[in-house]
């Protein structure tokens, strides 16, 4: 069984890239961020292998995640992706100009996710962290024909969006 420092190890790089998908504002980032590990603290006792680790902490921190999004949808404004300092923390061995067409394109990409339905959403994250459309349809409940469906309708515009400077097309 994984001692729960193992699972936030195991699946921070992912939980920090969803959880950026799923909120916009640096500060419900975090505590974003502080629900699904607490939510992951909490449930790991209920973890019985009938899935992946992986499968079930995404199952997890989606969850938490939709909630968070249902809870924040009022009034909502969007916000900023990545400040500056963040941009400089992910540079490490590229040069700047680099560097920041790559934060660009994220915080393109997290935008675009971010207008998607929470279900349409987790099909996208999880398929962007490398989860096969049976892991994706286990973990939302949809069949995997299903998951293909989505991955094909939404994957296309969001990765030429990550590509291109330009303004965020109405969905």
């Amino acid at each position: 069984m994984f001692v729960p420092t193992m699972c936030s190890a195991v699946v921070a790089g992912q939980l920090a890239r969803m959880v950026c998908a799923y909120e916009a504002d640096p500060e419900l980032r975090r505590e974003l961020s502080q629900e699904i590990h607490l939510a992951l603290w909490r449930s790991l006792a209920k973890f019985n292998g009938r899935c992946s680790f992986r499968t079930w902490t995404y199952r997890v921190a989606h969850n938490v995640a939709t909630s968070h999004v249902i809870r924040q949808a009022k009034g909502k404004s969007v916000g900023t992706f990545l400040t500056l300092e963040e941009t400089e923390g992910h540079a490490g061995s590229e040069d700047v100009e680099r560097s920041a067409d790559r934060a660009q394109a994220l915080s393109r990409l997290f935008a675009l996710i971010q207008q998607f339905d929470p279900l349409d959403r987790q099909v996208i994250m999880a398929y962007l962290e490398g989860l096969d459309a049976e892991s994706i349809a286990e973990i939302t409940g949809l069949s995997a024909a299903n998951v293909w469906s989505k991955i094909h309708t939404y994957l296309p515009p969001a990765c030429a969006l990550s590509r291109r400077p330009s303004r965020l097309p109405r969905r």
